[in-house]
């Protein structure tokens, strides 16, 4: 453990930004879940734009916050965006 002051308050907010960052982490994977889910069904087009709008604006939130790159929400967002334009095709 640590000894120093500043060293014991760096580990406390290590923590606390773990816990935070894991519970966004944990949002992204429900959501993304729930609209992986949707464009499968082959729900009617608005429900599908509704919930991936959701997804990539839960994306774009943790990225905006630094919990996941900015690079990872775009291609995150464009691999949900080719299986929704896949599955309106197969329809």
């Amino acid at each position: 453990m640590a000894k120093i002051k500043s060293a014991e308050k760096r580990a406390r907010q290590a923590e606390a930004s773990r816990k935070a960052n894991r519970a966004v982490k944990s949002k992204i994977s429900t959501v993304r879940r729930k609209a992986f889910e949707t464009v499968v069904q082959g729900a009617d087009a608005g429900d599908v734009a509704k919930v991936v709008a959701e997804y990539s604006s839960t994306l774009d939130k943790a990225a905006k916050r630094g919990i996941i790159k900015r690079n990872t929400a775009d291609r995150r967002k464009a691999r949900m965006a080719k299986r929704v334009a896949a599955a309106a095709a197969a329809k």
